[in-house]
């Protein structure tokens, strides 16, 4: 067993705002915050045997998600280090190199020629974090919006693209030890500020510097297609296009529900979205300012694919792509599921590629499984708060020894 240390968020230091006050300003990022509590994160290779439903899942479905993450780590140098930099537990690009040659062979129903090169190449290695954290698994899917590229009639409600006045900064840029670290923000008389609140943009505060993409009946849907991050818009004449983020106003995630909960508004087993949403119908006086209770907001930009695209660089994979936090688990390496099925009959055990990150995914044990397209994804995605577990598959001459 080796371990990494790991702080859940993002802290600036006294010393590294000093290093970096000279520079920019960095208002109301964080430098005064108390340290975050340090998690121990530990990887500890187990046998395949070990795996709950390592002998079930007709794996092979996975195959298209894992050959675009090889893909994407086929265009790095061999020494490029995958994952989290102070934790080497995934080895590096070179390393995939063989596993990756020997997926693009395999049939795409040949589950057991899967499992066997699996068995053969990669190790298991169980991710646990604090003692008592069960593990959380959420669910996301894809919207389908009604909307048209022009204002009319109905369609009022503005999905904007990246505002000209978006600052995003790469931290590393001026200081190596922010590797992977960037702020947004804008600048107002020569120095850089957070960017707007959820709340002020939807009063209008940008309106001169974002052009809209396009224009949706409903608020409620321009809300959950910033949630999920992306979304299929359907267009007044029949055709559809596919929107994915483009960036977002710098603030952290607040939940709608958690906070209609601690109102007494809702009761914790009935807030899923479908819930709040009905609540929201049933308060239209006050749904903009409940809806503000979330800061954060989402950019987009209009693309072309057959799904969205995730964090990692590839288009997701229905029921095979998850969103994970990249402090602790690597993007693009496959991660073997074990958590509780949100129909509760079943569990989902099956083999997953690590190909998203987001906002609220954050931990160590900690997923967002992505279901798909549309209502029926919507309905599985919305009821899906599960307790569980995951490895990570790794190439046998990657394993630490330490």
């Amino acid at each position: 067993m080796f371990r990494t240390r790991h702080a859940p968020t993002f802290r600036f230091s006294p010393k590294r705002a000093l290093l970096l006050a000279g520079m920019i300003a960095l208002a109301a990022c964080g430098a005064e915050d108390e340290p975050a509590p340090v998690v121990e994160t530990t990887y500890t290779p187990v046998a395949f045997d070990a795996l709950p439903g390592w002998n079930v899942d007709a794996m092979a479905e996975a195959l298209p998600a894992w050959r675009q993450s090889c893909g994407r780590l086929a265009r790095l140098a061999d020494d490029r280090q995958i994952g989290p930099a102070d934790a080497n537990v995934a080895g590096t690009a070179g390393d995939w190199r063989p596993v990756c040659g020997a997926i693009v062979s395999l049939g795409d129903a040949d589950h057991d020629g899967l499992r066997a090169l699996i068995e053969t190449e990669l190790v298991p290695l169980r991710v646990v974090g604090a003692e008592d954290d069960p593990g959380l698994f959420t669910g996301y899917y894809e919207p389908i919006i009604e909307a048209a590229r022009a204002r009319d009639g109905d369609y009022v409600e503005p999905i904007y693209a990246l505002p000209d006045d978006h600052v995003f900064v790469r931290l590393e840029a001026f200081d190596p030890s922010f590797k992977g670290r960037s702020i947004v923000g804008r600048v107002e008389d020569g120095r850089l500020i957070p960017y707007r609140k959820r709340g002020e943009i939807e009063a209008g505060a940008i309106s001169e510097h974002a052009e809209p993409l396009f224009w949706a009946r409903d608020i409620l849907d321009v809300f959950i297609l910033q949630v999920q991050g992306s979304g299929v818009v359907a267009l007044p004449d029949g055709s559809r296009t596919r929107i994915s983020f483009a960036g977002h106003n710098g603030h952290n995630y607040g939940s709608v529900g958690r906070e209609l909960i601690a109102r007494g508004e809702l009761d914790a087993g009935r807030a899923g979205w479908e819930d709040i949403r009905a609540w929201l119908e049933a308060n239209p006086e006050i749904m903009r300012e409940t809806l503000a209770m979330n800061p954060r907001f989402i950019f987009f930009r209009e693309i072309d694919g057959d799904g969205p695209t995730g964090a990692a660089g590839v288009t997701l994979t229905a029921e095979r792509s998850m969103a994970v936090d990249p402090e602790h688990i690597p993007l693009n390496v496959p991660v073997w599921l074990d958590a509780e099925h949100p129909d509760g009959d079943t569990r989902l055990q099956r083999l997953m590629l690590a190909q998203d990150t987001g906002n609220a995914i954050r931990g160590t044990v900690r997923g967002d499984f992505y279901w798909g397209t549309g209502r029926e994804a919507l309905d599985k995605a919305g009821r899906m708060k599960s307790r569980g577990a995951y490895y990570i598959l790794v190439p046998r001459g990657a394993v630490p020894t330490g």
